[in-house]
């Protein structure tokens, strides 16, 4: 359910922080990187495939990196309680990443009701893992109340 909130940007900061220490945070192992087909040629789905999305002429999937892999990135995962709102969350935390470590991120969601509902993979570049990994964890140390 899309929650809908009233609050100072003093309370947003302060309700979010509680949803950073509430969720459960994942690293994933390894880097990972984007591929691409045309639309003929949809990318086959299995285990290793953690998403896929398409525009008006091609595939693009997110899978771990090979050789051929352009770019690499660093993924994270946010499983959120189901009676936590966390509407703003993608905003606020990528504006902290983008201050703390001067890079943009990307976002993929997900619904999984087994596990409280919405889902997050975030992605930064695979060199910025271990800053992103403190950043992670001094939010998740800043909760109050």
């Amino acid at each position: 359910m899309v929650s809908i909130s009233q609050e100072s940007p003093e309370e947003t900061e302060q309700r979010l922080l509680r949803v950073i220490a509430a969720a459960r945070l994942g690293a994933l192992d390894g880097d990972w990187s984007f591929f691409e087909a045309p639309l003929a040629d949809p990318p086959t789905l299995d285990a290793d495939t953690l998403a896929a999305v398409r525009d008006e002429d091609r595939w693009s999937w997110l899978a771990p990196a090979n050789g051929t892999a352009t770019e690499r990135f660093a993924l994270f995962s946010f499983h959120f309680p189901a009676d936590l709102d966390n509407s703003g969350f993608v905003g606020w935390l990528a504006t902290e990443l983008k201050l703390r470590l001067g890079t943009g991120v990307f976002v993929v969601c997900g619904q999984n009701s087994d596990r409280g509902g919405i889902y997050d993979y975030w992605g930064c570049p695979a060199q910025l893992r271990e800053q992103a990994a403190q950043v992670l964890h001094e939010l998740r140390g800043a909760a109050t109340s």
